[in-house]
């Protein structure tokens, strides 16, 4: 039996103590026998003057999840040719890693975009999706709601945004208890985000 592991992509520009509740939910509450938190890198085509260089965002990764064998802070698109595709990033997974089941991870927000991805079909075909519900998108906005490859887990609903964050340390506002600590430690020691 092939063990299964849940892939949740995104920038983590900052990882905040959202992620890690969602994550912790998807491993205690679901059959993935471990999370791989998948640092997207910067798009070439994109000037985003906010977003944190790949690897410092990788390293708050890292000091969020410390050694919780239940996480893995994964840089794999890193290296990956750009622009990544997700469909390019779970074939590469799955050739690497045959004896893993990859899962991938999302918020019911990017479930009515799915349609648009590179490949889409191909990730409903050959992967299994578990979408956790995000405030104002219901299951019920989106046709693929239905599709077998997709299921819904009713994970806490989580308002805290990096953006929120980020913009409220631009404010000079205290956001310690947003940030795991030692994220928040070296957030504040860089002084990321103030500018």
């Amino acid at each position: 039996m092939k063990k299964k592991i849940g892939l949740y992509f995104g920038s983590f520009n900052p990882i905040h103590v959202g992620h890690l509740i969602i994550a912790n939910y998807f491993v205690e509450y679901t059959d993935i026998h471990q999370l791989w938190f998948v640092v997207s890198p910067q798009s070439p085509f994109k000037t985003n003057t906010k977003l944190l260089p790949d690897y410092q965002r990788l390293e708050l990764v890292n000091l969020a999840i410390e050694d919780d064998f239940r996480f893995r802070a994964s840089d794999i698109e890193f290296n990956l040719e750009k622009p990544n595709y997700t469909v390019r990033t779970l074939a590469y997974l799955s050739e690497k890693y045959p004896d893993y089941e990859f899962i991938l991870m999302m918020g019911s927000d990017q479930l009515p975009h799915l349609h648009k991805w590179r490949n889409y079909q191909a990730i409903l075909d050959f992967y299994k999706i578990l979408v956790y519900e995000r405030p104002a998108y219901p299951p019920e906005m989106t046709s693929l709601g239905q599709h077998p490859s997709i299921t819904f887990v009713k994970a806490p609903l989580m308002e805290i945004s990096s953006s929120f964050i980020r913009q409220s340390i631009k404010e000079g506002k205290d956001m310690r208890y947003m940030l795991p600590p030692k994220v928040f430690q070296y957030i504040s020691e860089m002084h990321f985000y103030t500018k």
